[in-house]
């Protein structure tokens, strides 16, 4: 029977049409309390709130999936969606097309983003390249010097603002992660990465950290060890490579650091105390080893030192197929290396191939206990945090209206005073510099003279670098100096010339550009450190018949202490990059200074070595901090 009596206080409304009404409101609410979206998904929410939220809507196949990195010739929107993929990379050289333009970098990672937007929780990707001196795989993009030179200047403003014009020339092709800066302190030029290293010392080194906020942001005084991304205009870095893989024996890439604890803490850590501090998103590892144990395997430094007494809050990173070197041969007994070096700290890894092999090889892991799901979600919540911290889930997709920013003129500008800076002049006799602008014909000579790959050296456009002209857009030595001497000074470019053609070409002065041809990691090991015949012979033949400037275009010091005799000028314009034609001949021709000082020892004999300024028997041929200085001219 109907009850029509309203309750007291009522409105009158019957009691079964007020339970139903309340009912549809209930319901009502339900819906909508459904549609709101989850709390990872709400920007407004704390970063930390954000991920914790995520992970606990997230299957194992999916957190794994959020460690794997992949390379670009592998992945494809399909394959990131089936496999939850969580970063995709590009190697050396690695492009969509040679020549590809902003646009398509562009649309080839927003195109492989989308594959990451499918899958039912929408994470995004993270892409990363090595843009480790400007965006150097990229055509048409500014190349700065490398490293080496950098040191050189003392100058962490400057290579500040070079962070940050390649964070915009990154993020012009859609990237948002580098694996910048390299932080190495390289004790022993013999190393064919030492190029990629600052200084011996650790104290310029930490200086040169200050391209940390530069790529990626100032990060708010109070964010100690959390990672820090400013903006849809700056990158996610990478401090690499943890740690002591400048001081390997004999210099070899890949090798074995034999110190105590105090070296290692002393001379190869503290550029990681300061890269933690400025908000570094990602730390990479060092395919080499500590006293003989692999650093992709060591536990006490990676999560015992690194993340919990530097609270370090960023994830860490393998190398390229890292895991795989910790047995020898590689990858011998790979489901061991995946084990050890997830259980010693690794969070995310740089596959980047067999990504299938190594999700299995995790999966049965973690199912059988040998990985526990705290370290997975661990890893997990760093990745995310450096996500969520980037803006990547509101931002997801990369926009075109950067692309202007690639090897923009204020970019080329900025490295060419890189290069006027990093120039270290090593002999003047006679004061010879600077060069008159004005006289009747100069001999320019030497293979590196009219090379832009060699003064780019390695990882410029391929991995390995390349030699001649037309890798991308700069400016040679020859086209510097043709530049900026008179209209009434004849330039006359003689790559191999014989002693006698000198002395007979009347030639007021020649400048001779030699040097080391382009290499990376452990193509560049070298015991002799000389450079090519050729180039000697160039010296030999140029500077006997006339007043000559010899300019050295090397990674590092080379064995050249027979040379100065034969020379009167002598500079070292270490890799100076896309605009480096242009910055020597600034200071060669007198319209800046020399100003630049030695970041490295300068040996008298590959025997020496390794001899670092401070040793016991130091005997250099040129000491740590040596640099002639000249002052403009007008001549």
């Amino acid at each position: 029977m109907a009850v029509t009596t309203a309750p007291a206080g009522g409105s009158g409304l019957p009691l079964l049409a007020l339970v139903a009404f309340l009912g549809l409101t209930v319901a009502a609410a339900g819906e909508g309390a459904a549609a709101a979206p989850p709390k990872y998904k709400d920007p407004r929410q704390p970063v930390m709130a954000r991920v914790r939220d995520l992970i606990s809507r997230m299957t194992l196949a999916e957190k794994i999936g959020q460690m794997t990195q992949i390379e670009r010739s592998v992945a494809s929107p399909d394959v990131v969606k089936q496999f939850a993929i969580g970063s995709v990379m590009g190697g050396g050289g690695s492009v969509p097309r040679p020549r590809a333009a902003a646009e398509e970098w562009v649309a080839m990672v927003n195109d492989l983003q989308r594959g990451s937007l499918s899958t039912p929780l929408g994470i995004p990707i993270i892409y990363g390249i090595d843009a480790v001196h400007g965006h150097n795989n990229v055509f048409n993009a500014t190349i700065f010097p490398h490293n080496v030179a950098l040191g050189v200047t003392r100058d962490p403003e400057l290579v500040k603002k070079i962070g940050a014009a390649t964070a915009l020339e990154v993020r012009a092709s859609g990237i948002q992660y580098t694996f910048a800066p390299c932080i190495a302190v390289c004790r022993d030029p013999r190393w064919g990465r030492c190029y990629e290293s600052y200084s011996e010392d650790p104290e310029i080194v930490q200086m040169m950290t200050e391209i940390i906020p530069g790529l990626q942001g100032d990060p708010p005084p109070s964010s100690k060890g959390v990672p820090f991304l400013a903006g849809k205009e700056k990158v996610a870095a990478c401090a690499k490579h943890f740690l002591g893989d400048g001081g390997t024996q004999n210099g070899v890439n890949e090798g074995n650091a034999m110190t105590d604890l105090h070296e290692l803490l002393g001379v190869h850590m503290p550029g990681y105390y300061q890269a933690v501090i400025k908000g570094v998103s990602t730390i990479m590892v060092s395919y080499s080893s500590w006293n003989g144990r692999k650093m992709h395997a060591n536990g006490d430094l990676i999560t015992g030192f690194l993340k919990n007494k530097l609270h370090f809050r960023g994830f860490v990173i393998s190398d390229w197929q890292g895991i795989d070197r910790i047995t020898s041969p590689p990858g011998a007994n790979y489901t061991f290396s995946v084990e050890i070096s997830v259980n010693a700290g690794l969070d995310m890894i740089m596959v980047p191939f067999d990504y299938q092999g190594f999700i299995g090889n995790l999966t049965y892991l973690v199912n059988h206990n040998f990985v526990n799901m705290s370290r997975i979600d661990d890893a997990v919540e760093r990745i995310l945090r450096v996500k969520f911290t980037m803006g990547l889930f509101e931002n997801p997709l990369a926009p075109l209206h950067l692309s202007h920013h690639l090897g923009a003129t204020e970019h080329r500008e900025l490295a060419r005073e890189a290069v006027r800076k990093s120039l270290v002049l090593l002999k003047n006799g006679g004061a010879l510099l600077p060069l008159p602008k004005k006289v009747s014909k100069i001999l320019v000579t030497g293979s590196h003279a009219d090379n832009l790959g060699y003064q780019c050296g390695g990882w410029s456009i391929e991995w390995q670098g390349l030699s001649g002209n037309d890798l991308t857009t700069g400016t040679t030595i020859l086209a510097g100096i043709r530049a900026a001497v008179d209209l009434s000074t004849e330039v006359v470019f003689w790559e191999s010339p014989e002693k006698s053609a000198v002395a007979a070409g009347g030639f007021s002065f020649a400048v001779v550009a030699v040097g080391e041809t382009p290499y990376a990691e452990t193509k560049g090991d070298s015991g002799e450190l000389a450079i090519a015949e050729q180039g000697r012979s160039t010296v030999e033949n140029a500077c006997a018949a006339v007043r000559c400037v010899v300019v050295l275009v090397t990674g590092r010091p080379v064995a050249v202490e027979g040379m100065v005799a034969q020379v009167d000028a002598l500079v070292a314009a270490w890799l100076p990059g896309t605009e480096g034609g242009g910055g020597i001949a600034d200071v060669l021709f007198g319209d800046y200074g020399f100003s630049g000082k030695l970041a490295r020892t300068w040996f008298r004999s590959v025997d020496q070595l390794p001899m670092n300024v401070g040793d016991p028997h130091y005997d250099p041929l040129f000491p740590f901090g040596f640099g002639l200085s000249t002052e403009p001219s007008t001549r």
